[in-house]
């Protein structure tokens, strides 16, 4: 009897200290996402079919970015384009803008301008870690200064999955663009005069998970999945110098007040379950749309239900731009 609680005990005392270096491995292999997907290689004709033109723009903390612009293109429904308006279009978790761009961009871009960009770490952007919206925040920074150079003033952002965590983040912690005091960097030198940072006008969250840990633990496919997500992004703070869960969507979402918001998730998403999906609408602001595919998997809504993705996001941003012209 004593012996087998001494056995016990053991193994429960190793599996107590073997949490740390399981946690701080899962850290670092969360943080080196994929930098493309495999089939991607078969997109490059489609990718060529857009045209547009490839782009570098530089992070606001330095890092070197690619991306893709889409000139906006006339609509058959009497929709009128403003050069001055563009979307800015964010990918997943794994590999580059490219399927973003061929699934969307011909649709998006009969609206504004797309600019399709490239995370660090990803596609042809610099290498970085991955930090789920926390520091990609600073990637959405630098295309949006880069699209206020080229004269863009208005901005709506369109994201699917760690793309639409980013987009509810950077709104966040960037602020609109309607208070500029909250967007000056205060080490800047006084006699640099740059060019306005276009306002972000509306956001597209496409199957945003609420918290980080659920949607990375339920991917592990693994009993108490969601805890060891939650103890390998506790090791991030060590590693980038910040935990990406502060930046999380339900944490963040309800500063998005007066941003017109569109969630949307799939009936089907099982790595966020509909009470998770419908936690999130409900922490949003008064007047958030959201949008539940059926039968739709993790980031394919569009995929399964392109008919009521389009008319629900064509809606909010057709409108969200006109509003903010007036």
């Amino acid at each position: 009897m004593i012996r087998r609680v001494l056995v016990a005990t053991a193994a429960l005392v190793a599996a107590v200290f073997s949490i740390g270096p399981v946690s701080d491995r899962l850290a670092r292999r969360l943080m080196a996402a994929p930098r493309r997907l495999p089939e991607e290689a078969g997109m490059a004709v489609l990718l060529d079919r857009l045209g547009g033109e490839v782009v570098r723009l530089r992070s606001r903390d330095g890092i070197r970015l690619t991306g893709r612009w889409l000139a906006a293109e006339v609509a058959d429904d009497g929709w009128q384009a403003d050069p001055r308006e563009a979307i800015l279009l964010l990918h997943g978790y794994s590999g580059s803008v490219t399927p973003d761009l061929v699934e969307l961009g011909p649709f998006l871009r009969r609206t504004a301008g797309v600019l399709g960009l490239d995370f660090r770490g990803h596609g042809g952007s610099d290498d970085a870690p991955t930090t789920f919206g926390l520091d990609e925040v600073e990637d959405v920074a630098g295309a949006l200064a880069w699209l206020g150079e080229r004269g863009v003033r208005r901005v709506a952002l369109v994201g699917s999955s760690m793309g639409g965590i980013t987009a509810i983040a950077a709104t966040a912690v960037l602020g609109d663009g309607r208070l500029p005091a909250a967007d000056l960097d205060p080490d800047a030198p006084v006699a640099t005069v740059g060019a306005p940072r276009p306002r972000i006008v509306a956001v597209i969250a496409d199957s945003a998970s609420p918290e980080l840990a659920l949607v990375v633990g339920r991917r592990l496919g693994l009993r108490g999945g969601v805890r060891l997500a939650g103890q390998a992004f506790s090791r991030f703070p060590r590693i980038v110098g910040g935990d990406p869960r502060s930046t999380q969507p339900i944490a963040m979402v309800p500063m998005l007040e007066d941003v017109p918001l569109l969630l949307v998730h799939g009936g089907a998403d099982r790595l966020i379950p509909r009470k998770a999906a419908a936690q999130l609408a409900a922490a949003a602001p008064q007047g958030t749309r959201h949008l539940v595919v059926a039968g739709a998997g993790h980031g394919e809504p569009h995929a399964k239900d392109p008919e009521a993705w389009e008319a629900a996001a064509s809606d909010l941003l057709r409108t969200a731009f006109a509003t903010a012209r007036d």
